[in-house]
Order: C-alpha cells, then sequence, then structure tokens
C-alpha cells in the first residue's frame, strides 16, 4: 500500500521523520511536495538529495497553483534528477489547462508515477482526466484497458456530479494559476454570494499585487467584515449636492456609444456627476467625484485613483489602515456604510445598503444628499442569464421600495426596469 505524505516545501524537513516510521510499519512511502513552482532549480536539487537520506520510495511534486507550463515540468523533473535516484512522481492542477500536457512531459522527462481523477475531479479546477490521460498514453501502455466501460460510468454517474459541484477550470481559475494565487480564494468566493464577478476579479488583482500563494480566508473575511461595523463617515453630501439632480456614470457600453451626448447634457444640465469605481470615458473636467466602497477593488485600483483628479466618495475612517495609508496622498469624501438585509437607510454622513454593490452605494449618496433626482448613464444590463443582472434589480427594486428615494431615470438605453429619457430630447 503507497501511502503519501503532502507537505509543503517548507515543511519537507520537519516532515521526513515520518517516512521512516511508515516505512517501519511496511509500508511504500511516497512524499508529495506542494508549491515547486517558483523555486530555484537549485534548491529543487538539494530537497532531491535531502530526501535521499530517507525510506522514501517515491518522490512526488505537485503543481499547486497549476501554474506550470511543460517547458517548467521538464526543468523541474531534471533539478530533481540530479539529487534524486528514486522514483519520481508527479500531481498536477489544472488552471491553465496543462494538466495532461504537463503530466505527459513529466512522464516524457522520467517520471513514473502519475496522478490522474475520473472527469479531473478534484478542488477547484480539478486534476489531469484519467479518461483523457488513457487515451494520450494508450500506445504506450503494456496493459490495454476498456475505456468503454470508463466513459459509461462518467455519463451515467460523473457528468451529474460535474454540474452540482463545479470542479474544472474557468477563467478564474487560469488567472489565479497565471499569477500564483491559491486556488482555495476562488474556490471559496465561487462558493459565496457576496462575492461578484467584479469582486472576484478584484481580489485576483489585489492578490497578484500582494501575494497569495498561501491561503489565508482572513484575507478575504477581512475585506467583508468591515461592512457588519457601525457605519461612520465625516462627509455629508447635502452640502454639496442638496437640490441638484445627480448623474451616476456606470460601465456599460452606452457610456462609449453616447459619449458626445453625455458629455452635452453635463454641460447644459445642473447636474453633480459621480463616476463609478474606474469609469473614464466621460471627459475627466465633467465629472465631480467618483464612488467606490468595496475594499478590494480599493486596494486593486488604488494607483488608478491616484491619477484622476475628482475626490473619492468611499468610506474612508471604516478602512483598513492599509487601504487608506495608500490612498493618503487623495482627497476623500468620507461617507459610511453598513450591510442590512432591511434595505436602504439614508444618514447625514453614512448609509445602509443591502448589497455591497456600489452602485447602491452611489443612490445612497444622492439621497442622503437630498438630491432632486437621479440620473443613470451606461447601465446597459448584461447578457441574457448573467447574475449580476438581478442582482443590479434587487438594488433598484429594494431602493424604490423606500420612502426616502428619489426619481431614477436612464438617459442611456437599459434593459433594467428603469424609467428612460431620450439624451436628444428635453430635460
Amino acid at each position: 500500500t503507497l501511502v503519501r505524505i503532502a507537505c509543503h516545501v517548507e515543511e519537507f524537513v520537519a516532515c521526513l521523520p515520518a517516512a521512516t516510521w511508515l516505512k517501519d510499519q511496511g509500508y511504500v512511502v511516497g512524499f508529495n511536495l506542494m508549491q515547486v513552482a517558483g523555486r530555484k532549480l537549485s534548491d529543487i536539487t538539494a530537497l532531491g538529495l535531502i530526501a535521499s537520506d530517507y525510506p522514501i520510495d517515491v518522490l512526488y511534486f505537485a503543481d499547486s497553483m497549476g501554474s506550470l507550463n511543460p517547458s517548467q515540468v521538464d526543468k523541474i523533473v531534471k533539478a530533481f534528477q540530479k539529487g534524486w535516484k528514486g522514483a519520481l512522481g508527479i500531481h498536477t492542477h489544472d488552471n491553465m489547462g496543462y494538466a495532461i500536457a504537463n503530466t505527459l512531459q513529466a512522464i516524457k522527462s522520467g517520471v513514473s508515477w502519475v496522478d490522474s481523477t475520473v472527469t479531473g475531479m478534484g478542488r477547484g479546477p480539478g486534476n489531469a482526466q484519467t479518461e483523457y490521460l488513457i487515451n494520450a498514453l494508450s500506445d504506450d501502455t503494456h496493459k490495454q484497458g476498456n475505456p468503454i466501460k470508463l466513459f459509461a460510468l462518467i455519463r451515467n454517474y460523473f457528468k451529474s456530479l460535474q454540474a452540482q459541484y463545479g470542479w474544472g477550470t474557468n477563467h478564474y481559475y487560469f488567472l489565479s494559476g497565471k499569477f500564483g494565487i491559491h486556488p482555495s480564494y476562488i474556490q471559496l468566493m465561487l462558493r459565496d454570494n457576496r462575492y461578484n464577478e467584479e469582486d472576484i476579479l478584484a481580489v485576483i488583482e489585489y492578490l497578484r499585487l500582494e501575494g497569495g500563494r498561501k491561503f489565508n480566508k482572513a484575507t478575504l473575511e477581512s475585506a467583508m467584515l468591515f461592512y457588519s461595523k457601525e457605519s461612520i463617515g465625516s462627509w455629508e453630501p447635502a452640502n454639496t449636492i442638496a437640490g441638484k439632480s445627480v448623474l451616476i456614470i456606470g460601465t456599460g457600453p452606452g457610456i462609449k456609444k453616447y459619449k458626445s451626448a453625455i458629455e452635452a447634457f453635463i454641460q447644459k444640465s445642473d447636474v453633480y456627476t459621480i463616476a463609478l469605481n474606474t469609469q473614464s470615458e466621460v471627459r475627466q473636467d465633467l465629472v465631480d467625484a467618483r464612488a467606490a466602497c468595496h475594499p478590494l477593488r480599493l486596494l486593486a485600483d488604488f494607483s488608478e485613483y491616484l491619477e484622476y483628479p475628482q475626490p473619492l466618495i468611499t468610506p474612508a475612517s471604516m478602512l483598513p489602515n492599509k487601504i487608506r495609508e495608500k490612498l493618503k496622498d487623495k482627497e476623500l469624501l468620507d461617507f459610511g456604510i453598513n450591510l442590512a438585509n432591511k434595505g436602504f437607510k439614508f444618514n447625514k454622513n453614512s448609509c445602509e445598503v443591502p448589497m455591497s454593490l456600489v452602485i447602491a452605494y452611489a443612490l445612497a449618496v444622492a439621497t442622503s444628499g437630498k438630491a432632486k433626482n437621479i440620473y443613470l448613464a451606461g447601465f446597459d444590463g448584461y447578457p441574457s442569464g448573467d447574475p449580476r443582472n438581478e442582482e443590479a434589480e434587487f438594488i433598484f427594486s429594494q431602493y424604490r421600495k423606500d420612502e426616502g428615494s428619489l426619481p431614477i431615470i436612464s438617459i442611456t438605453p437599459t434593459k433594467y426596469q428603469l424609467k428612460t429619457q431620450s439624451l436628444f430630447g428635453p430635460f
């Protein structure tokens, strides 16, 4: 019976005595070194030399992040072979779609033990698919199996399980492999309905810059928990926008299509213009402020905010010190936020919103600021079936239910249940 010990490369030496104990119990001993990618080849050779002093039958290495390509796999195998003369094995993850290619290259380079799972079943992006590997190795194996029975098993049982549990690569896992980010971050966010697509991409960008090779759930939770605090703010939007119309500029393609008309509308109307996040299609001198409320988006985009001339409406006093430090040179309009299932609540310098979407935050800013009404531009809606449509509709629906809500008018075409008015007509 093969017993494999899996450990991070940094814990390898501390785990090695377990190999001697297992060998004494009569087991075939395997050691699986995780997160080898990114290590110097000389360090990998040194690990092989250390392993040679222990009764290990097969030394595995794992592409834990799914970040390797076949060329890198070949170099790693050769580096191990300089220090380790025993059997080698490989365990691949399919973040970037290289699991099969990396496995085949490892075999070509001298690896004799390989892992695979039926349909690639495994955490997150999954592993090398057994059915693919069988076909790829069919000319080289000594004993031919019967793949027809395996394919029937997949059709009858595994396809439904895959649909239910969702293993397999996607563009988020691809990016996690590309940037060396632990896939557990992606897996956790995909299972948590608090994270929409923009949140996940923002987290990936943040982890790309700050480092995400080791998984720490607190990294994600700290970004969400600040919403549950008492909402604090110091900026009162009513001092700036009371009695004015507010124009909120979204990120839809309608902004680019109607750019000239939107700019003309701003110039002839008495509107306070708020751009969401890093939207920058409209002329910068026509935008009064930006709004951003998600801490991970702020971390990912802070360098862009520093380049924009407008002040940033954000829950500044509620943000982690790390974010405030990055934005220390930016003019911040501190408007607090709190998540509450009850819907919206509008205070002088803070708000409660049902979801952490920036449009909800911007609607609250305008309403707390006692604006006359709210215009929207660039809220086209997403393709049919995209869950972000439901999120936006939920926000608009909840807002309209509040007795303090203001009239909302979309001045560019939209799929949402909103009143519309042509940019080219009278206002």
